[in-house]
């Protein structure tokens, strides 16, 4: 088993920025892919940004919605959201993931999840 716990959320005005953090029970380059997914009350749970580093390869996708905003990294036990220029459309809970095990990075099916982080941006 896997533990993530999610980290760094709140409550920021439009254009702010923060910084989410996922601390992992197992060392991160053991885990695949990584990846941040967000919901939005009353919407569908959506890939943001993922990343694999692993064989002196290192693989990162992001969603449109917040390419050239976000960026996604990690070091040996904590996967890192850096969001910037953030918008009221960003405004929701924000879940850490790893080990994936079919599909897309960005939707496919994660073995382990955390418990999530609040994100709320203000107009």
């Amino acid at each position: 088993q896997v533990q993530l716990v999610e980290s760094g959320g709140g409550s920021v005005q439009a254009g702010g920025s923060l910084r989410l953090s996922c601390a992992s029970s197992r060392y991160t380059l053991l885990l695949n892919y990584m990846a941040w997914f967000r919901q939005a009350p009353g919407k569908e749970r959506e890939g943001v940004a993922a990343i694999y580093t692993g064989g002196g390869d290192s693989k990162i996708s992001y969603a449109d919605s917040v390419k050239g905003r976000f960026t996604i990294s990690r070091d040996n036990f904590r996967l890192y959201l850096q969001m910037n220029n953030l918008k009221p459309e960003d405004t929701a809970m924000y879940y850490c993931a790893a080990d994936v095990s079919g599909g897309d990075p960005l939707s496919g099916t994660y073995n382990y999840w955390g418990q999530g982080t609040q994100v709320t941006v203000s107009s």
